[in-house]
């Protein structure tokens, strides 16, 4: 079977690399039917925070279920919403706090549209997103990997490509290391990453 052009590209990184991207699913890119829209994706990520996906599901559903007007939370109906009625649906202090931040600041324009995100590069969108309160660079990068399909990010403080890439390779790397590490996988870097995750949870390349 021939190879997606990702995994083709990071099989002549080297002989091991070779290996691992034959042995493993290819990286899936952008998850179909994932919307979009910045703003809706950080809404469910800052409820999901901290939460089992179960129980996170239940919030979202209830907080959605607050503001029947809207498919989704509108951010002018979030800043105005009561914090008991919020509160009642299961969002603490903090996480009510992050979303009338995400509200506000996609109604100033730092958290850009749908169809305004697609034209900018990814540490522009980094930088937009985790003005927001409580939003990280692991969490916009995992926006930029599977809900735009961004094929080159390298989430060089991730656990777990850490240890895939010590399963792979026999080399523990501290985070600034492991970002000069990932340089060869350029521009495939998103592909590389997912890689080193599924490597992570499996046997060690031979």
């Amino acid at each position: 079977m021939s190879l997606p052009p990702a995994e083709k590209a990071l099989s002549k990184a080297c002989k091991t690399m070779s290996q691992l991207v034959k042995d493993q699913e290819p990286w899936p890119g952008a998850a179909e039917g994932r919307a979009r829209d910045p703003y809706e994706s950080l809404f469910r990520a800052i409820v999901y925070q901290q939460l089992s996906g179960k129980a996170a599901a239940t919030i979202l559903s209830r907080t959605v279920a607050l503001f029947p007007e809207h498919a989704f939370p509108a951010p002018a109906a979030v800043l105005a919403a009561d914090p008991q009625i919020l509160r009642g649906a299961g969002l603490s202090r903090q996480k009510q706090a992050a979303l009338k931040d995400l509200a506000d600041k996609r109604l100033s324009g730092v958290v850009p549209a749908d169809e305004a995100i697609a034209d900018l590069p990814d540490e522009e969108i980094i930088a937009r997103l985790t003005a927001v309160r409580g939003v990280g660079r692991w969490t916009v990068q995992m926006y930029l990997m599977f809900t735009l399909g961004r094929p080159d990010v390298w989430p060089h403080d991730d656990l777990g490509v850490r240890n895939g890439v010590a399963r792979v390779y026999g080399e523990t790397l501290t985070p600034k290391l492991l970002l000069a590490f990932g340089e060869r996988f350029a521009p495939h870097r998103s592909a590389a990453a997912w890689h080193f995750w599924r490597a992570a949870d499996t046997k060690t390349v031979s």
